[in-house]
């Protein structure tokens, strides 16, 4: 096999046009019968093995340099530059990531993880080559999703003031190809990089401006043709016009075509876009018919594509029925994602009421602004977005939307702990941004008729709104507990028993509540008292609630799965001592951190949350004090 030769960085340019065609034929099999057993970004990946191998073909790593933007589409390049061997523990806890990073290899020159930021790096380390004196390539491979990001724009703006090489790829899956359009597109980018071309146009003009009388006229005439001209033919002539020299489309699958056009566009001054018309989820029939179902995937059967596992009903699934029920009863009801249809569970409310759907593609802070203004209007917009996207917006909450107590909600899926997508993703921050915002309420549901109940509160209430929710199942204990929602109110689950032994409040928020449950039994097998609450608000929360628990408690728990620094937790410490609370206090959440990739539950042992691990915690902390 040709990808047996592939074992390090630079070992791809030792191989033939026909070896490199072979090798993608390769990495594509690879890559589909790994990912049937460790799940991961398939269809992505699929779409540009022929893209990377041409890049790779004509770079010397890790001197050149190459950002992936996201970096969900990184497997080919994590293949070729050594580490086939590692995919077998893709995401896994100390395996292979599936986004770049840096601490991994010399050749993932930046992390990413979130849209619309290569062009931005890229222009960084561009600049800085030539504050250096240093002489490399500057690569930034960008997808036409992540160009409705407007970061995209902020950096392209300022990139047309860069006098030297740089090279963005824009890796478009979202088109086909003609023979005629690729055609004439690689003939036209062959012509305007060629010396002759150039040396043509300015012969031309300085030749005509030397006719009397006429010639200055006639160049201005020749200008305004010719722009005529290209905005006809040349389909970039938007970035044309801001100053970047645009290449294409070109086929993203020709190898060979892509090294010249990638070759060519090094050797421009300046600023260039090159093209490239790929094909998502090429060479597997299933993503390729169904590419957003095999974006993100859970292992799968090679054969048909469909997953291992039935998937259990999930938190996103009961977002997805209350708000196609909610849209019968209310037509001021509306639904906004930012790319995210198929993620948030929003297809059944677009199908259901098309005019009542706003996808406003990869762009949060404007997500949230417009549906202020949509608020501020008598409407009631509902942002589903992921909790790591959502942060990307934290401005245009605070400044949009809170400070004029707009009533927007905020249906925030992947809270908590995501796992194997690792840092970029992890959910464990947002309560502790949104709860620095006046006029926020903040919610978290216990189980799956909780985010149901919540989710129809937060509809016919006032002000912004935030429910968070974990990805994942849906929890589905508890089913008897289901009191009215009521605003900062929580839930009591289970009472202190008439004992005389040491006092324990278990105060979880959300997700925690399943996790409290089996901490109680333990508790109790250890001879303690054990109340337990569910919390159900963050901001604001039930003070009168915990006032009368810390009159009887000896310690407090709250739990929450987010960053103990700024989070739940600290707000209920700072209200319990202000209010002369003298007990213990133990709060249960993560360190100040970031969290790698991994599964939930191992991630959750080693982070210290597992029901096992809070007890022995808590049997330390009260013995030591004995």
């Amino acid at each position: 096999m040709i990808l047996d030769r592939i074992q390090g960085p630079n070992d791809v340019q030792k191989l033939n046009a026909f070896e490199r065609e072979k090798l993608a034929r390769e990495i594509r099999s690879f890559l589909i019968e790994k990912l049937s057993k460790t799940g991961g970004h398939l269809a992505s990946n699929l779409g540009v093995v022929e893209l990377t191998i041409a890049l790779h073909s004509i770079c010397d790593l890790p001197r050149d340099q190459i950002i992936w933007d996201v970096g969900h589409q990184s497997y080919t390049h994590k293949i070729l530059t050594g580490r086939k061997e590692e995919f077998d523990g893709l995401r896994t806890r100390g395996g292979l990531a599936g986004f770049p990073k840096r601490e991994e290899s010399d050749c993932d020159v930046f992390g990413t993880g979130h849209s619309s930021t290569s062009i931005s790096a890229g222009l960084g380390l561009a600049v800085a080559r030539e504050l250096k004196g240093e002489d490399y390539k500057v690569f930034s491979v960008i997808g036409d999703g992540a160009m409705t990001g407007g970061m995209v724009y902020e950096a392209l703006n300022n990139a047309a003031e860069f006098k030297k090489n740089f090279v963005i790829i824009l890796n478009d899956n979202n088109m086909s190809i003609s023979r005629n359009v690729g055609g004439l597109s690689m003939n036209l980018a062959r012509m305007r990089t060629s010396e002759n071309y150039k040396n043509f146009k300015s012969g031309m003009q300085s030749s005509l401006e030397k006719i009397p009388v006429y010639g200055n006229r006639i160049v201005d005439r020749m200008r305004k043709t010719k722009e005529g001209i290209k905005q006809l033919v040349i389909p970039g002539m938007m970035f044309e016009q801001m100053g970047i020299m645009y290449l294409g489309p070109i086929d993203g699958n020709d190898i060979e075509g892509m090294r010249q056009i990638f070759l060519e566009a090094t050797r421009i001054e300046g600023p260039v876009i090159v093209h490239v018309l790929t094909t998502k989820g090429r060479g597997f029939a299933p993503a390729e018919r169904h590419p957003a179902k095999f974006h993100g995937t859970a292992p799968y059967d090679v054969a048909t594509g469909l997953p291992l596992k039935n998937a259990a009903t999930t938190y996103t699934d009961i977002f997805s029925t209350v708000m196609r029920k909610m849209g019968e009863r209310n037509d001021r009801l509306l639904a906004l994602t930012a790319a995210m249809e198929t993620g948030t569970g929003l297809v059944r409310f677009h199908n259901r009421y098309p005019d009542r759907f706003f996808d406003v593609g990869i762009a949060e802070q404007h997500a949230v602004t417009f549906a202020a203004g949509l608020a501020s209007q008598g409407l009631i917009p509902v942002f589903a977005v992921y909790s790591s996207f959502l942060q990307r917006a934290y401005d245009q909450i605070l400044h949009d939307v809170a400070i004029q107590n707009l009533h927007v909600v905020f249906a925030i899926d992947r809270a908590g702990l995501v796992g194997a997508d690792g840092e970029t993703h992890q959910g464990i921050f947002d309560l502790s941004y949104l709860s620095s915002i006046p006029n926020m309420t903040i919610l978290a549901p216990k189980n799956k008729w909780e985010l149901s109940d919540m989710l129809k509160w937060a509809i016919a209430t006032e002000g912004p709104v935030a429910i968070r929710y974990p990805r994942g199942a849906a929890f589905d204990g508890l089913e008897d507990f289901r009191e009215p929602i009521r605003k900062g109110k929580a839930e009591q689950i289970y009472p202190f028993a008439e004992s005389k032994a040491t006092k324990i409040l278990l105060a979880p928020i959300g997700s925690m509540v399943e996790r409290a449950l089996f901490l109680r039994k333990l508790l109790l097998r250890e001879g303690y008292n054990v109340a337990l609450v569910n919390m159900r608000f963050v901001k604001p929360f039930d003070e009168a609630l915990l006032a009368a628990y810390a009159g009887q408690a000896d310690l407090i728990v709250p739990m929450e799965e987010n960053v103990l620094s700024g989070g739940f937790g600290e707000h209920v410490e700072t209200f319990l001592r202000g209010i002369g609370y003298r007990g213990k206090l133990h709060l249960a959440g993560f360190a100040d951190h970031f969290i790698p990739h991994g599964s939930v539950e191992a991630l959750m042992e080693e982070e210290g949350l597992t029901a096992e691990r809070i007890c022995s915690a808590i049997v330390s902390l009260l013995e030591s004090e004995e």
